[in-house]
């Protein structure tokens, strides 16, 4: 892996496009660092806004985004962006690689909620807000982290400040999304690499391990909290650039 540097770099054509897919209770604004960091090592970036309604509608709309790139993407989501990504990129020839932060790596027939459930660690569902909400199909259920615990389970290490504009500023996520089953996977077919948070109260480390060796995911593991685009932005560049070099050509 290369480390970024502090010069800044015109934006390099023959580089891939990196497409990054925030997950819940997050927006695109969490990959503030990391795209800095990807803009100074010459990656044109784009920060696609993850709707959050519904497995398969979110992976439509990602799908939209990948169409309006040029060329080879590096994709990465974190959390559930993960899951959506699998699901929107399969079959497309020009993701050259996956990048899950933090994040799910489901197989055909599971859902976010249950591969959340499956190891012990996990506190943020007690730390979770539900209010009803209507959908295009009816009915749904919002949730949100409710604030007084938002640093705690889902931005530990990052700065009080920032995570109270964060808990602020979080998007909701419906039970319909979390309860979708997974049709597709995109990582028995393109590379994958895996970051795994190993302080992360809403993703147990076990369970991401879980997922990384049975997809084949290349991993890589650091100290931080489940919010760790914004915690550790440069090392989770790094691992995006890794995945990039590797799969170039």
């Amino acid at each position: 892996m290369t480390t970024s540097t502090t010069t800044t770099t015109p934006l390099d054509a023959a580089k891939p496009t990196v497409v990054l897919v925030h997950g819940a209770f997050a927006d695109s604004s969490s990959w503030n660092g990391v795209v800095v960091h990807l803009r100074r090592d010459g990656y044109p970036v784009v920060a696609a806004a993850n709707p959050l309604r519904g497995l398969h509608h979110d992976a439509q709309h990602l799908r939209s985004v990948l169409e309006s790139v040029d060329g080879p993407v590096v994709l990465a989501g974190h959390s559930y962006g993960g899951t959506v990504m699998s699901e929107a990129a399969d079959g497309d020839p020009r993701v050259k690689a996956l990048v899950y932060v933090a994040s799910f790596l489901l197989e055909a027939g599971e859902s976010t909620g249950e591969l959340a459930a499956k190891f012990p660690g996990a506190q943020l569902g007690a730390a979770l807000d539900p209010v009803p909400v209507t959908t295009d199909g009816g009915t749904s259920t919002d949730l949100r982290i409710r604030p007084e615990r938002f640093r705690e389970v889902f931005a530990a290490d990052v700065p009080e400040d920032v995570a109270d504009l964060m808990a602020v500023t979080q998007r909701p996520i419906t039970t319909d999304a979390l309860e979708d089953r997974a049709t597709r996977a995109a990582w028995r077919t393109t590379p994958s690499w895996t970051l795994v948070t190993l302080q992360d109260l809403a993703v147990p480390a076990e369970s991401m391990r879980f997922m990384a060796e049975r997809a084949g995911s290349r991993t890589v593991e650091v100290d931080a909290s489940h919010a760790v685009t914004v915690s550790r932005p440069e090392t989770v560049a790094r691992v995006i650039d890794e995945a990039a070099r590797s799969t170039a050509g």
